[in-house]
């Protein structure tokens, strides 16, 4: 990969999850954390909702499919860690609803799915 793609890749990820960010804002959550790293994953969004703390992976692609597809569960494993240490430092979210959810960037309007996974017990 040449520095000229990579810098292309990191600008549409960045973008993707600003946009990500406002159709988050837009349904009413509360974003507490962007890029959220740790040794053991990382975390691209951290929101809050009532009592639902939510866990987004952010996916920007051509179209939903390959979105969708670019999913997969060895990233799965990652986020939940991270979310396990995210909780763990912050004490004052011990208490809402840890959700994991997804936001799909196409074009200009992303779509949220909510709980698109679980974290094994």
């Amino acid at each position: 990969m040449t520095t000229e793609t990579r810098q292309k890749a990191h600008r549409l990820g960045h973008t993707a999850e600003w946009r990500a960010v406002w159709r988050l804002r837009l349904a009413g959550y509360s974003i507490i954390a962007r890029r959220y790293k740790t040794k053991l994953g990382e975390i691209d969004i951290v929101a809050r909702r009532g009592s639902v703390l939510a866990f987004v992976e952010v996916k920007a692609r051509a179209d939903l499919e390959t979105a969708a597809f670019a999913l997969h569960g060895r990233q799965f494993g990652r986020v939940a860690r991270a979310a396990s240490l995210f909780v763990a430092r912050h004490p004052q979210y011990a208490a809402h609803s840890l959700r994991f959810d997804a936001v799909l960037v196409v074009g200009m309007w992303p779509r949220h799915l909510p709980d698109v996974w679980r974290a094994p017990e």
